[in-house]
């Protein structure tokens, strides 16, 4: 087939080396006759990635354009830690795992896009889901003038059946137990797992202990508890147990204490953004100690009108980020308020990790708010005058008295 006029010369495409995106790789090639570039971002899913660079040289891909690239540090300190900031939760129960590593993943694209030529990138996301959304949005947002190619809302290839025809009759390479249907769909990465499809989409049912591949039952996860520290500066994780971590270091450490403890698992029926209801199982073990352990530490570092606002902007900051916004003007403006209220939340928090729960037991720091002397129920010393409280609560009660008057005037 020509290739349209509009057609793409070079284009970027996200690669993770499976079937899917392998038969995007060489779509892109027959269907517009371009030259294709690789890009395989390690963000901590837990697979070895050599494959995809082989898989890749072998559908016909130059070395000099396969890229593969270990992205945790930088997931971690730049996108995940901001986020944690704000003790971000989609709808108060999502942690945003894949939608937060969305953004870097098109950032590079975009980088690389630049660096080799290439007028357009590529996306593997279907046209039901929101990575699109996300993919594209902050593709455009930092370069208005790239090209995005979303094959799934391009072509015919409309089913397993379809797709594993072009592959065969493209000599690309179909594992055994993906000639039928896959059970489900699983996005993995540092922060957390997500699978969804087949056997999960009745909400009805409960999902299958065999789709959790991060934690173990919290029913089988030890019967004694265990105690961390977690240590933060200004927001953001440095040390467990008194030990120096870089971001991604301190996410799999915790990633392991929640495995062995069961910690983290989430069944969530979530409002997509392009408007239908979907069905997840979430596993984020150490995503939830470290959103437990930051909670821990604003409790005494974090002022109460700065918290509670802190707090009240949080839906929206979490919703942007589910969306796709992460590079746009009303998010960034959110995160220097939050960055703000940060600059004092410092100090370690003692957890307990038992059965599927992660507690904070204690909490400590210099920067502390908290005041033993005016909360104390033994003699304060002065510290506080109780009588204070009665002209404090006149004041407050004022209006509630002239609307009880007003009220009862008027039925009366």
């Amino acid at each position: 087939m020509p290739a349209p006029t509009s057609a793409p010369k070079k284009v970027v495409l996200a690669y993770s080396g499976g079937l899917d995106t392998s038969i995007i790789l060489k779509w892109l090639k027959t269907e517009y006759d371009c030259e294709v570039v690789t890009f395989t971002a390690d963000l901590g899913q837990g697979e070895e990635l050599d494959p995809a660079r082989e898989k890749a040289l072998m559908l016909g891909i130059k070395p000099e354009n396969i890229y593969i690239e270990d992205l945790r540090e930088e997931f971690v300190r730049d996108f995940v830690f901001p986020m944690f900031r704000a003790n971000a939760l989609y709808e108060g129960l999502y942690l945003l795992g894949t939608s937060i590593a969305r953004p870097l993943i098109s950032k590079r694209l975009v980088e690389i896009a630049a660096m080799t030529g290439a007028d357009a990138v590529a996306h593997g996301a279907t046209g039901k889901g929101n990575d699109q959304v996300r993919f594209e949005l902050s593709a455009y947002a930092l370069n208005p003038e790239i090209k995005v190619i979303a094959p799934w809302r391009e072509w015919d290839l409309t089913s397993r059946t379809r797709l594993l025809e072009f592959a065969e009759a493209n000599q690309i390479p179909i594992a055994k137990d993906k000639r039928g249907e896959a059970p489900f769909s699983v996005d993995a990465n540092l922060l957390h797992t997500s699978s969804e499809g087949k056997v999960l989409e009745d909400p009805a049912e409960e999902a299958p202990d065999y789709v959790f591949q991060r934690t173990v039952h919290p029913e089988d996860a030890p019967d004694q508890p265990e105690f961390i520290e977690v240590s933060f500066e200004k927001g953001d994780a440095t040390a467990i147990n008194g030990q120096t971590m870089s971001p991604a270091t301190i996410l799999t450490e915790l990633n392991e204490y929640g495995r062995k403890h069961g910690i983290g698992r989430l069944d969530f029926v979530e409002n997509r953004f392009v408007g239908m209801k979907s069905r997840g199982i979430y596993e984020t073990p150490g995503g939830t100690i470290l959103l437990e352990a930051h909670r821990g530490i604003e409790q005494i570092t974090l002022d109460s009108g700065a918290g509670h606002l802190k707090d009240s902007l949080m839906p929206r900051y979490a919703e942007l980020i589910y969306n796709g916004f992460w590079f746009s003007p009303e998010r960034e403006m959110l995160q220097a308020a939050i960055d703000k209220s940060q600059e004092h939340v410092t100090g370690t928090v003692r957890l307990k990790l038992y059965k599927g729960v992660a507690r904070t037991v204690g909490r400590w720091s210099e920067h502390s708010l908290y005041s033993e002397a005016h909360v104390t129920f033994e003699e304060d010393a002065g510290a506080y005058d109780q009588t204070d409280a009665a002209g404090f609560i006149q004041l407050n009660a004022l209006r509630l008295k002239l609307l009880a008057a007003r009220n009862r005037r008027v039925k009366g």
